[in-house]
């Protein structure tokens, strides 16, 4: 299995494409019926706080820790690693229900002394719930990394993304054409069916064989180990999440709090959370297809090669030859054709040509990090798969002060809310750049010669990837259709893939075979 870690990456990488490609419908429908106003600033605001507790909890420290420890009794004590998964579900469910309903109490009592409707506030309320739920999917989904099954939990955001597109375009049109309240009400409803089906869907995919032990209190000592190790990493993750969601805060003020502070006239206007929020997810489609989708393949690897270093750190720079030979060029293509994209997945309906440009103009900050997040990622996890996790922390806290000073400052420039997005890219860069030489105290010569001499090749196959498709798009008709939009950038992004490609493959660099899944 850890010499495999391309194929499951390959794996990972097509689910999510798939995920991403009914995510992009998801957001191409939503986008159509709500536009990028005040409805949608409420509801991305909204959702966050179950997604902030999905990547501390269920993506973030927890299942972290656990995969780590689990893998390991895996292959030295199955009774216990059974036990162990026993005891986090249980634990799990206990936490993050009390946490759950708390949380409903005190929405509730917000609601209850607003002044006039709070919209953000009720959708909160209906999508809570969706947090533990989400949380013991991504758990049960680690379970299922250890034994090489990949593709279970790739697919659970389909489930959610085809679930937000029924509430769209099939409910919606039962409560009127005009009543968007209603509808977005709607839409977060069948968040919480969406969170019921991933776990019915995880549960099935769990079938066959043994997963869960009795006695789970004789796993106290591995659950010990699980808890030290996401002290540390809950610790800095809950620094992030708190800096996104108070990115978050930021962009939706004049929709929530009106539109001055202190007496001052607010830099943002209504829509900039939504802005933000669709650009996210037109650049999370690469992150998440290639980026995030190597991280997650190698993390049990490298957790099963810790105790050997040499193998750890061969295994390391695979992947980081692999998310620069893919993150580069994505960063670069993403730019070129970002304003294309943004037209032809949410321009229509309710979003017009202004909201696009609006969305573009946010997209470029985010397109240039792409590489970094990636990065980020996989040294991340290989601190993780080391034990060592306060060293990304103590990265991570460092960056989110940066990252928040330069949010609430830069939103005061003609940036605007796309401020919000360089100083996303800027902070994850320098992380990208302080977390492989701070991995080398651990992985001496982690940046060998033949790392470098792949990012070389990569930058010029780049540049003339670059080239094509700038040609490509400037030569192409005007995009003054939908369908001539789409053209246009199925022109750009091929040119783009032909010439990188048939480059990688004339120069037999080995992470195009990696980046097919092959050694």
């Amino acid at each position: 299995m850890t010499e495999n870690f391309e194929r499951h990456a390959r794996t990972f990488s097509v689910l999510t494409m798939v995920s991403r490609a009914t995510g992009l419908c998801r957001d191409a429908a939503m986008s159509r019926v709500f536009g990028a106003g005040p409805v949608m600033d409420a509801f991305f605001l909204a959702f966050l706080i179950p997604n902030l507790f999905r990547r501390l909890f269920g993506e973030g420290a927890v299942s972290a820790a656990f995969l780590r420890v689990y893998a390991q009794l895996d292959t030295s004590d199955p009774v216990t690693a059974r036990r162990l998964a026993t005891l986090t579900v249980g634990m799990l469910v206990v936490g993050l229900g009390t946490i759950t309903l708390g949380g409903e109490v005190i929405l509730a009592v917000l609601h209850a002394r607003a002044d006039g409707e709070q919209l953000v506030v009720r959708l909160a309320m209906i999508m809570l719930p969706y947090m533990p739920m989400i949380c013991l999917v991504a758990i049960l989904g680690a379970m299922l990394q250890v034994h090489g099954r990949f593709g279970p939990g790739a697919a659970v955001p389909i489930v959610l993304n085809l679930c937000l597109i029924g509430a769209t375009v099939g409910l919606v049109p039962v409560f009127g054409a005009g009543d968007r309240v209603a509808h977005v009400t709607v839409v977060a409803v069948s968040v919480i069916a969406a969170g019921v089906i991933q776990l019915g869907w995880m549960a099935w995919a769990l079938r066959g064989r043994e997963w869960f032990a009795r006695h789970a209190g004789a796993a106290r000592g591995p659950m010990r180990a699980v808890l030290v190790q996401a002290g540390p990493m809950i610790l800095g993750l809950g620094v992030l999440q708190l800096n996104v969601f108070m990115d978050g805060v930021i962009a939706s003020y004049p929709t929530t709090f009106g539109q001055t502070i202190f007496g001052v006239e607010y830099p943002l206007r209504e829509g900039a959370m939504a802005t933000v929020s669709f650009a996210q997810r037109l650049y999370q489609f690469p992150l998440g297809v290639f980026g995030i989708a190597v991280a997650t393949a190698i993390f049990p690897a490298l957790s099963r090669l810790a105790g050997d270093r040499e193998a750890f750190g061969d295994l390391l720079r695979r992947g980081v030859r692999l998310v620069i030979f893919i993150g580069v060029p994505a960063s670069v293509g993403l730019a070129l054709v970002g304003p294309l994209l943004v037209r032809a997945i949410l321009e229509g309906g309710r979003f017009s040509a202004g909201d696009a440009d609006r969305v573009a103009f946010v997209l470029y900050g985010y397109a240039a990090g792409v590489w970094a997040y990636s990065m980020i990622h996989v040294f991340t996890r290989a601190f993780y798969a080391m034990g060592d996790a306060r060293t990304p922390v103590r990265v991570a806290v460092a960056i989110v002060a940066l990252n928040l000073f330069l949010n609430c400052t830069l939103i005061w420039t003609p940036l605007r809310e796309a401020a919000l997005a360089w100083s996303t890219s800027v902070c994850a860069i320098i992380q990208a750049i302080v977390l492989p030489a701070l991995i080398r105290r651990r992985v001496p010569r982690i940046l060998r010669a033949e790392v470098w001499s792949s990012v070389g090749v990569t930058l010029l196959l780049t540049a003339v990837m670059a080239a094509t498709v700038a040609v490509v798009v400037r030569f192409m008709p005007a995009a003054d259709s939908w369908w001539q939009t789409v053209t246009n950038l199925l022109a750009g992004v091929g040119a783009g893939v032909l010439v990188f490609g048939a480059g990688a493959w004339a120069l037999r660099m080995p992470e195009l075979r990696w980046a097919l899944g092959r050694r």
